[in-house]
């Protein structure tokens, strides 16, 4: 069943869900309770593994807590809280449709001006002595004119160093979801399903969501999701979070199956591990240009093997899987 079957109302219970287990430490309780209501009803469950499956693309690196939750559980009990758990509801069970879109029109990424290949980083020098990092897998459009410097982020992650302008003219990133105005800057967007994440490290970017909601201007030092229709509060920006710019991934705490999904990025092959082992965690610095060293300091620290998987009579090696040692 797809994830626009779930009722609006489990769909909500199950972000609710994700918000309260955010609380650090979590009282056993409220982790036995949550179980509970996984177990009581087929939606139910439906909709706690459409989260999981979205959260995995969202989670950043500093931490085990997807962003947007942790505002949504640090905001009052009152009308933010409740207009936090709606947005990221939207975000959760309306975004496959996006997701899938892009999935089946991969030429948007291919006729792009700038585009990194899947494993790649590059570096992009503009005209007007800006500099765009490209994370792997990303693609954006430049559109330079007497009246404004534009990109148009098609997919995956940048970061922008914009550089001052003779003739002034602004400078703007351009989403599905809205339009970013550095204010002379240094900060980070990245495209997921159907949201867009910003993380300002200097100077400062106006977000305009397409949809008429407010802007709200982010100061250095600060980072915000937003999708067409609101801006979720703002978090501290976390500088780890693009150490991918100085080719590492650094992860404190984070689950196994999420840094997995992270460098899979990185990787020729798909890499995986064994449910047992997905909630192990995971915390260091990693280089991204070798992939199998991290893989085999992942085995050696958390007593795991490494499965390569094959296809055809083992001819092609398909992907790699992190298992418990005492399972084949």
């Amino acid at each position: 069943m797809s994830a626009m079957a779930v009722p609006p109302g489990v769909a909500q219970r199950a972000v609710e869900w994700l918000v309260e287990l955010q609380a650090q430490p979590l009282p056993d309780e409220v982790r036995l309770a949550w179980q509970q209501w996984r177990d009581s009803h087929p939606d139910h469950e439906r909709a706690w593994q459409r989260i999981e499956a979205v959260n995995g693309k969202l989670r950043t690196l500093g931490g085990p807590q997807h962003p947007a939750a942790a505002a949504a559980l640090l905001a009052p009990r009152s009308r933010q809280r409740r207009h936090a758990i709606k947005t990221l509801s939207v975000l959760f069970f309306t975004g496959g449709l996006a997701w899938t879109a892009q999935q089946q029109l991969p030429w948007r990424s291919w006729t792009a001006d700038e585009r990194s290949s899947s494993g790649k980083r590059r570096n992009v020098a503009l005209s007007d002595g800006s500099t765009v990092a490209m994370n792997a897998g990303a693609a954006f459009d430049i559109d330079y004119d007497q009246s404004g410097r534009r990109l148009r982020l098609r997919a995956g992650e940048i970061v922008i160093t914009t550089a001052p302008d003779q003739r002034e003219r602004p400078f703007t990133v351009h989403t599905a979801q809205g339009t970013l105005q550095a204010l002379g800057t240094r900060f980070a967007v990245r495209l997921y399903d159907a949201a867009t994440h910003v993380s300002v490290f200097d100077g400062a970017v106006e977000l305009r969501p397409q949809g008429g909601t407010p802007s709200r201007t982010l100061q250095a030092g600060q980072q915000a999701l937003f999708n067409a229709g609101a801006i979720m509060p703002t978090l501290a920006a976390d500088e780890d979070s693009i150490a991918w710019t100085d080719g590492f991934l650094i992860a404190r705490s984070m689950r196994l199956a999420d840094f997995l999904a992270e460098l899979n990025r990185y990787s020729e092959v798909t890499l995986s591990c064994a449910p047992q082992v997905a909630n192990l965690r995971v915390s260091g610095s990693y280089p991204l240009d070798d992939v199998q060293l991290v893989l085999e300091t992942l085995s050696a620290t958390l007593a795991l093997n490494i499965e390569t998987q094959t296809r055809f009579w083992g001819r092609y090696r398909s992907g790699i899987r992190l298992a418990p040692k005492n399972i084949s």
